[in-house]
């Protein structure tokens, strides 16, 4: 439940809409999905090896720790607190005030409570940076309010997240499960099938095949390759399938980690993947994947002009009606309330780890004396997240970090094939499963990926980089205090 609520946010009713437009092919679109599920099951069957070999608190950031050195593990928990794990919350937290506000129209972006500063646009080479307000609004209220509740409800013991966890999983994996089903029994659309099936199915979609992407913002359009616009793509895709590594944080509060941990690992991404291509083929089957911007009605805009990119909305409501966009409303809206909890139940964990280790304020390490959860790490964890709802900056922030996301899960799979040299003896419960095969393409792919998004996305990608390195001196600085303060109690 915890892999799937953390998968599952708001990503799969949105992204496929900026997918389409990139890649303009029926088969290209359920290519991009089909890359990312292939490459996230692959490094979650390898993760599965060393959440099984170290079942601890703290997940990747140990892997990292134990394999490559305290560096590598700190720079994954400091980039993880500023920005992945926090922005995550923060930005599903604002997808669910946007969708309460189909239920209450005064929940809405632009309805200030307390403006305090509108961010120029600030242009460093290709990239835009700033161009944000800056305030409480009712949407980011919601947000707000919805992680301090959460973050409290958490401090309660493992069992009220996990419970939480368990009900809402369990409503949204049934909202997809509905949503392909309904989709595939009454949603095929005579108009959307003949536009994207046949022999439109395959349109521009081979391996010679060109296509347009622009260079930065407001760069040169250039022609890429197939392999390359997949690439590209991944920001999306990858973005929806990512979170599945949380349970790993957790791994010291599992029973019987060895074994339950790389279950909960293949299983979970393998059905949350399988949804996640069943309802592109929904999209497909109701809506024509081109449409024109600005066309009077939902059949018109197609999926790559969807209203604010609300494919979801769009496809239920062409099905039912206006009921229909409301019942996806509520969906999205349950679906962000779990996939908040997962994450904020699990990110906490690591830093409680990074502080054990002395890498973090050093009260994060300490346990609620009742409830033996890490309260103090929740606390901090709540406070810097409803800094970023309030600076209008965590969609801007995620989309930068996703280049770095990437990275940490090259090195951590990097550091598999390290463990398997420096500690051959070590127990193994489970062992990847196609190793080293699988975790070679893996690391190659992604590889590929990251160079591509350097090159045609430096937006998203230089700005991560920056965060990542900042991490450096903060760790050396981090580390001679612990040294100072372990030499005093000494």
């Amino acid at each position: 439940m915890l892999v799937i609520g953390s998968m599952i946010g708001s990503g799969i009713f949105i992204v496929s809409a900026e997918i389409g437009r990139e890649v303009g092919s029926p088969a290209l679109l359920i290519g991009a999905w089909a890359v990312a599920g292939f490459m996230t099951i692959v490094a979650a069957l390898s993760y599965g090896e060393l959440a099984a070999m170290m079942p601890r608190a703290g997940g990747q950031y140990v892997y990292l720790r134990e394999a490559l050195g305290p560096l590598w593990g700190f720079l994954y928990g400091w980039t993880l607190f500023l920005v992945i794990q926090t922005g995550t919350v923060a930005a599903v937290g604002v997808a669910f005030g946007k969708f309460l506000g189909v239920f209450v129209p005064s929940i809405w972006s632009t309805h200030w409570l307390l403006h305090l500063w509108k961010v120029p646009p600030i242009p460093i080479g290709p990239m835009v940076l700033g161009n944000m307000d800056v305030g409480i609004n009712t949407q980011n209220l919601m947000a707000i309010l919805l992680v301090i509740f959460l973050s409290i409800i958490n401090v309660f013991g493992l069992k009220i997240g996990a419970a939480i966890q368990n009900v809402f999983t369990a409503a949204k994996v049934s909202a997809l499960l509905g949503l392909a089903a309904l989709g595939f029994a009454f949603g095929r659309n005579p108009q959307a099938l003949l536009a994207n099936f046949g022999g439109n199915f395959w349109h521009n979609a081979g391996l010679g095949a060109q296509h347009a992407v622009q260079v930065g913002v407001g760069g040169p359009i250039v022609m890429v390759s197939t392999l390359t616009i997949l690439a590209v793509a991944q920001v999306g895709s990858l973005f929806s399938a990512d979170a599945w590594n949380n349970v790993t944080f957790t791994a010291g509060e599992v029973k019987n980690p060895s074994r339950n941990l790389p279950i909960s690992l293949a299983v979970g991404t393998g059905l949350v993947i399988t949804l996640y291509i069943a309802c592109n083929f929904v999209y497909l089957s109701v809506l024509p994947l081109h449409g024109v911007e600005g066309a009077a009605d939902i059949l018109g805009r197609g999926i790559t002009h969807a209203a604010e990119d609300r494919v979801g909305t769009a496809v239920m409501t062409q099905m039912f009606g206006s009921i229909g966009g409301l019942l996806m409303a509520a969906a999205i809206m349950i679906s962000s309330f779990g996939c908040m909890n997962g994450l904020i139940l699990s990110g906490a964990r690591v830093y409680y780890a990074m502080a054990k280790d002395g890498l973090f304020f050093r009260n994060v390490a300490k346990l609620h004396p009742t409830y033996k959860t890490p309260a103090i790490s929740l606390m901090v964890q709540m406070v810097w997240t409803c800094v970023l709802c309030i600076s209008g900056s965590y969609g801007q922030l995620l989309d930068y970090i996703i280049f770095a996301v990437l990275v940490f899960y090259i090195l951590t799979i990097v550091g598999l094939f390290v463990l398997r040299q420096t500690h051959p003896n070590a127990p193994r419960p489970y062992k990847a499963v196609g190793y080293p095969v699988l975790p070679i393409i893996y690391i190659v792919m992604a590889l590929f990926i990251d160079v591509v998004l350097l090159r045609y996305k430096p937006q998203f990608t230089w700005p991560g980089l920056i965060v990542v390195l900042l991490g450096i001196p903060v760790y050396y600085a981090w580390s001679r205090s612990a040294g100072a303060q372990r030499s005093k109690s000494a």
